[in-house]
């Protein structure tokens, strides 16, 4: 029973944002890079990037698949796969 417990956890992916100041993430695939400003994470639901400042990671469980994120958290975004991404950014959009 402990092992369809685990199982069923790592299907579902949540984001818990206490205060702006404490983050939690489940469903954890991979942290794919991390900084005191920006954390990108690999999750069930695809790429998350989290934003703010004098952030740290306090705690990456594997087994649980959960990030635990301390901060000044400003931006929690899902980058969408299906959405084409536009080469050259922003501004070669402008001047076509």
């Amino acid at each position: 029973m402990g092992e369809e417990k685990k199982s069923s956890e790592r299907d579902h992916q949540n984001i818990i944002l206490r205060d702006r100041r404490k983050l939690l993430i489940t469903g954890v695939h991979n942290v794919e890079s991390f900084n005191e400003e920006s954390i990108v994470v690999d999750t069930q639901l695809g790429l998350v990037i989290v934003r703010g400042f004098d952030m740290h990671i306090n705690k990456l469980d594997v087994e649980s698949a959960a990030l635990d994120v301390e901060g000044e958290i400003g931006l929690i975004e899902y980058l969408d796969n299906t959405v084409t991404q536009r080469k050259g950014g922003f501004f070669s959009g402008l001047f076509k």
